[in-house]
């Protein structure tokens, strides 16, 4: 289980440990925190009271003060993973659902052709028809897309990265979601 830690204006920064998340509490670099504790790490005896330390730690953490980070300026990476993820595992030419060893990464123009390696020249393919519209384009192959491409926002980019996504961190993520995102259906 990791811990979505966001800038302190609410912007996903990162997924970190339990164990960063701890460091954070104690140097009091937490400005706030969303979500019930799901995580209680205990430290050392206290020589004057006795008592063991412990933080609990949240599924979401606001982080005091700048955070260095563009990502929410970027374009999310593209991998096979986050791609097939977008796209639910749907063939965009036949409409399948397959498992990850039997997609593709399918680009729109080839690449061969001036085609970019880019989330709105990608899409999800089943073998059979990346192996059927080959080298043309879908209008040359006559294979119609079925959904269109899209670039990820930082929010679906951090649900896409694959993680097991706690119930508070995924209704905080889909809330900055556009409503007409797959991540939705």
């Amino acid at each position: 289980m990791d811990v979505l830690q966001l800038d302190v204006s609410g912007r996903p920064q990162a997924w970190i440990t339990p164990k960063e998340a701890a460091v954070l509490y104690a140097s009091d670099g937490i400005a706030w925190t969303l979500g019930d504790p799901v995580v209680v790490l205990r430290g050392g005896m206290q020589r004057s009271s006795g008592r063991q330390s412990r933080i609990e730690v949240h599924p979401i953490v606001a982080v005091r003060g700048a955070v260095p980070s563009r990502a929410w300026r970027q374009t999310p990476a593209l991998s096979n993973l986050k791609l097939f993820a977008r796209d639910r595992h749907l063939c965009a030419y036949c409409g399948g659902q397959f498992t990850l060893e039997e997609l593709t990464r399918e680009h729109i123009v080839p690449t061969s052709r001036g085609g970019r390696d880019t989330w709105m020249n990608c899409i999800t393919a089943c073998r059979a028809c990346n192996g059927r519209k080959g080298n043309r384009t879908p209008e040359e192959a006559r294979m119609p897309l079925l959904y269109l491409p899209y670039v990820p926002n930082l929010h679906e980019d951090m649900i896409l990265r694959g993680r097991r996504i706690l119930v508070d961190q995924m209704e905080f993520l889909l809330a900055s979601v556009p409503r007409t995102s797959r991540l939705h259906a």
